[in-house]
């Protein structure tokens, strides 16, 4: 399930915006200003932003040049009233990954939507392999050397986020959003049993791993 920040200082378009997008089975964030927005792009692990421009404390077009700055890859759908093209141009070269105008319809913007996540999650193939193991995404499997590992359904979306974030790393509180989401309350220390359970069932050597990495006073990264 994607995770989408929504960032849209207008109550009724924001409203709307959130209610369309769960709709269609997204979890969702809303955020009402520039500096919150910048603040939770960064903390929160969102597979896609909708991003107003005009926003108070902090415009649309300084918090995607600093979140680029940054080195934050999400995609951005850059939402506004205005119409010139020489904006819609800044914003994409500012780092935006689409632009839709006010007013839009929900069916053009849910379209615009899984457009860009498709390109963005295209990394993954149906099937992807890394040592001697295989994730079937389709069919929600992961076999090794050919025979399949039980997985809970919580062990597979940590094994799917973090390999999602492959190379990146995750602390936890980013982990318990991705796997169990912002609204649970659960101890951080809930992603460390997990990630040991899955080092059993997929590393060669749980003690040493070579896939699911610690960093220390960080969090995990997948090397894969």
């Amino acid at each position: 399930m994607a995770r989408i920040l929504v960032v849209e200082d207008e109550p009724s378009i924001a409203l709307g915006l959130e209610d369309d997008l769960k709709l269609e089975g997204y979890q969702v964030e809303v955020v009402s200003d520039g500096e919150t927005a910048s603040r939770r792009a960064r903390e929160g692990s969102f597979d896609l932003i909708i991003l107003d421009l005009m926003l108070p404390q902090k415009g649309g077009f300084e918090v995607c040049r600093e979140l680029r700055r940054a080195g934050l890859e999400t995609p951005i759908i850059m939402l506004t009233a205005k119409t010139h093209e020489a904006e819609k141009v800044l914003g994409l070269e500012l780092g935006a990954d689409d632009y839709v105008t006010k007013p839009f319809s929900p069916l053009e913007l849910r379209a615009r939507v899984k457009a860009v996540l498709r390109r963005s999650q295209g990394e993954l193939p149906e099937v992807y392999r890394f040592g001697d193991c295989e994730i079937d995404f389709h069919r929600f499997e992961v076999r090794r050397a050919g025979k399949p590992v039980k997985l809970t359904s919580l062990e597979f979306k940590l094994l799917t986020a973090l390999v999602r974030n492959r190379g990146r790393v995750l602390n936890r509180d980013q982990l318990l959003d991705l796997v169990w989401g912002s609204d649970t309350f659960v101890t951080d220390r809930v992603v460390d049993t997990h990630i040991t359970n899955l080092r059993k069932k997929i590393e060669s050597g749980p003690d040493q791993p070579r896939y699911l990495v610690s960093i220390r006073g960080m969090g995990y990264r997948f090397d894969g």
